[in-house]
């Protein structure tokens, strides 16, 4: 940890941090050097998952003092591609694009941060804490509406949803599937606790094996990443999103009738990662109107700024683990 003066931009908007959230990509930069460091540096401030209070905010931004608000990530590459050129920068093609806390930048994890008010997202104020799930709910808004576009462009009714895996990524995937109706059907190998208790509490339907899904599903949210169940997706849904990277780069046996079935069925697979202002927007809206004590119940561990590597280790039942900026 380290003392900076508070960041002098006018232009921004003044953020007293509040939380940030712990995933598998901080734990990759903070342990194994993971990320590309800031030009000229030989660090960077961590964390890319947000929640802040506005402390100033320039005249006519759309912001004041006291709003709730979280961080994008991404910002769009300076030459611009064709995506980053009308600020579709989550499908950058070049790769120059810079995220915070990940690419080049500067992350949210600090006591004051500023933010261009257009990269800013105004939060329900009754969300609380909730607000630092944003992030994360973003990328699973986005995987929906690309689920949905596939779907739409190929005359498929969507009716029910496969969800593999119940961490923060699943079970807000999960969530904004039951927001649409959907019969929502998720999959996580544990088999009692907390996960369990939450999917059930939002209406879906909990299993911990996946030959034990019994009924059809028209869409498949991925957040694993492990190999198997991609190829089991892809055999069950007319249209899977891949949400999770798998880490693991071993040769895995492929049926060939997986392939088989996609050309003959007209299925897809489409990966997704990070997401545009739409998606930052459909999340807060989803937050917005879900339960609170539901949210909150997938915030498991707080950990003190001063022991924020704490964060790093994985104990049994966490969901969500998230850092506390403020001095208490």
């Amino acid at each position: 940890m380290v003392d900076r003066e508070d960041p002098d931009r006018p232009d921004e908007l003044l953020v007293e941090g509040l939380l940030v959230g712990m995933c598998g990509t901080d734990v990759e930069i903070i342990r194994d050097g993971f990320g590309w460091l800031p030009p000229g540096r030989d660090r960077i401030v961590p964390f890319h998952e947000s929640l802040g209070r506005v402390l100033t905010a320039p005249p006519g931004s759309g912001f004041a003092a006291g709003d709730l608000v979280a961080g994008v990530v991404r910002r769009p590459d300076p030459e611009p591609c064709p995506a980053c050129a009308v600020d579709a920068w989550d499908f950058c093609r070049n790769g120059k694009y810079t995220e915070r806390g990940i690419k080049e930048l500067d992350g949210y994890g600090m006591q004051r941060w500023t933010v261009p008010p257009k990269f800013a997202i105004k939060l329900d104020p009754t969300l609380g804490d909730a607000g630092v799930l944003t992030e994360p709910a973003s990328v699973v808004a986005k995987a929906w509406a690309q689920a949905e576009a596939v779907a739409a462009r190929s005359h498929l009714p969507v009716r029910s949803a496969l969800i593999t895996g119940a961490g923060p990524i699943g079970l807000l995937a999960a969530l904004l599937g039951v927001q649409r109706g959907l019969e929502v059907h998720v999959v996580d190998r544990v088999t009692d606790g907390r996960k369990p208790d939450l999917v059930t509490t939002l209406g879906a339907t909990y299993y911990s094996d996946l030959s034990k899904v019994t009924a059809d599903v028209d869409v498949a949210i991925e957040c694993t990443g492990v190999a198997q169940l991609i190829w089991e997706c892809a055999r069950r849904a007319s249209v899977t999103v891949l949400a999770g990277l798998t880490g693991d780069h071993d040769p895995v046996p492929l049926d060939p009738s997986v392939f088989d079935g996609m050309v003959l069925g007209n299925k897809t697979i489409v990966g997704t990662v990070n997401a545009g202002l739409p998606d930052y927007t459909a999340a807060a809206e989803a937050l917005s109107e879900a339960s609170r004590p539901w949210l909150h119940g997938l915030i498991t561990r707080r950990v003190p700024l001063d022991r924020f590597t704490d964060a790093l280790q994985k104990e049994e039942d966490d969901v969500k683990v998230v850092v506390d900026l403020v001095q208490r």
